[in-house]
């Protein structure tokens, strides 16, 4: 039977013995199973590239593979079906092996055909239980991650239908969204709606580190690799196997690391540094990066083949200014429930464009909670760039300000000047720091220094 009707368990028959695998694929069919006959294991591989099976009988002596091998293939491309091995003369250690290996039984020719159809409706039966395990788990990963993207604005109810969609694949995401628009939340909730959820998440951000440590934090190093490498380390591949890989900042990595990252995304092969022995990884890649690549590109800073890679699902993620319907969603989870909002508050924050997304808006309402009182926050508790988004006249009277002969943009430059100086004081003049309680980049915070001419800028490159 050629072609398995969808109403009967779809069975593959791997077995290089044509009288036997003739006998027994009419004693299947007869007691209601869609039998196809491979007689190669390259036949087996082709039929499980071609569609779906529910069952497969593989002999474990085939001329040209083992029928281990060939278990172990369908083990990897089609893990929902259940294979059942057959072979002619018993062998503990092969069967523990078999069973290790994924088998669902292990039976010795000549096998009766009750015996055989018991086991295969066992197997049917277990691989029921663990599709309807995985569908119950697939609902509750959905659940979680939905969770953590909140607001129901229309950008995020299609962002959410995307995530559903990407998930599902196993081929790169290319996250795009301005700084602060939580790029790794949407790559957690990436890897928390595929089949890859319970392996890992492994984050790394290009931009936290120089060339040379990045490469051995990706691909590992060996023993004596360089100086201080007294023993071998595998790298972040090795650590995602099986799960996902969020490479964050994208842009930042240097050309001859594009290379290897292209590599990896073409056949999964790497080389730990230090290293000639080729390894491989089963890792999913999800990269961000606030910059336009296409530029980059273009501009000779990345390469056009890992940009074309690596941008086969592109997912942009609205700045907060296209959604503030979601503002007072998020200003209530990220201040809980026992904090009050003044009801001028959030018609006036509204009105402000929010340039550092999310990240811009947490921050500020951690400002907003240190300095207000009996748990009540009004405008005067945010930082002055936020309230300068609206009214430049109601901003300076909110904080107190005699701005009498002042014009309003002496004001706004005022108001932002003291609050940059403030905060770079208050972080001991890190930038780092500075730039993440602001809101903003370290390059906007490096334009901010030394437009006001505050002591302590450096360069206005971001390092």
């Amino acid at each position: 039977m050629d072609n398995p009707s969808p109403t009967v368990p779809r069975l593959l028959l791997v077995d290089d013995d044509p009288l036997l695998s003739d006998e027994m694929a009419r004693n299947l069919e007869r007691v209601g199973y869609g039998v196809t006959v491979a007689p190669t294991a390259a036949e087996a591989r082709e039929q499980f590239r071609r569609r779906q099976w529910d069952l497969a009988v593989i002999d474990l002596v085939l001329q040209e593979e083992s029928g281990i091998d060939l278990l172990q293939h369908v083990r990897d491309v089609a893990p929902e079906c259940a294979v059942v091995m057959l072979s002619g003369r018993g062998s503990i250690p092969v069967a523990v092996d078999a069973m290790k290996r994924g088998a669902a039984d292990f039976l010795t020719k000549p096998v009766r055909l009750a015996e055989l159809n018991v086991v295969l409706q066992r197997a049917l039966r277990h691989a029921q239980v663990e599709r309807e395990n995985q569908h119950l788990k697939q609902l509750l990963q959905r659940e979680r991650w939905s969770a953590r993207l909140l607001g129901s604005s229309r950008p995020m109810q299609e962002l959410r239908r995307l995530i559903s969609r990407v998930a599902t694949s196993p081929q790169p995401v290319l996250i795009l969204g301005e700084s602060g628009t939580g790029k790794e939340l949407v790559a957690r909730a990436i890897h928390d709606a595929s089949d890859r959820a319970d392996a890992p998440f492994v984050p790394i951000n290009c931009a936290a580190l120089p060339e040379t440590l990045l490469e051995s934090e990706l691909f590992g190093f060996e023993k004596g690799a360089f100086t201080g490498a007294t023993a071998a380390k595998p790298g972040l591949f090795e650590a995602a196997e099986g799960g996902t890989l969020f490479v964050d900042e994208l842009g930042e990595l240097a050309l001859p690391l594009q290379a290897k990252l292209l590599r990896v995304l073409e056949d999964g092969s790497f080389r730990r540094v230090g290293s000639i022995k080729e390894r491989r990884a089963k890792v999913r890649v999800v990269a961000a990066t606030n910059r336009s690549l296409a530029e980059e590109v273009k501009a000779g800073r990345f390469r056009d083949d890992l940009y074309y890679r690596i941008n086969v699902l592109p997912l942009a993620l609205p700045p907060l200014r296209e959604r503030l319907d979601d503002l007072e969603e998020l200003i209530s989870f990220f201040l809980g429930p026992d904090w009050t909002l003044a009801e001028n508050v959030l018609p006036a924050i509204q009105k402000y464009r929010w340039p550092g997304n999310i990240r811009q808006l947490r921050n500020s309402l951690e400002r907003a909670r240190v300095l207000a009182d009996d748990h009540l926050i009004e405008l005067k508790n945010f930082p002055p760039e936020v309230l300068a988004g609206g009214d430049v006249h109601e901003t300076a009277a909110t904080l107190g300000i005699d701005r009498t002969g002042d014009s309003p943009i002496a004001d706004l430059e005022g108001l932002t000047r003291q609050h940059v100086e403030r905060v770079f004081e208050e972080c001991q003049r890190n930038k780092a720091h500075a730039a993440k309680r602001l809101g903003i980049s370290r390059r906007s915070l490096y334009r901010l220094l030394e437009k006001y001419d505050i002591p302590g800028q450096t360069a206005t490159t971001e390092s």
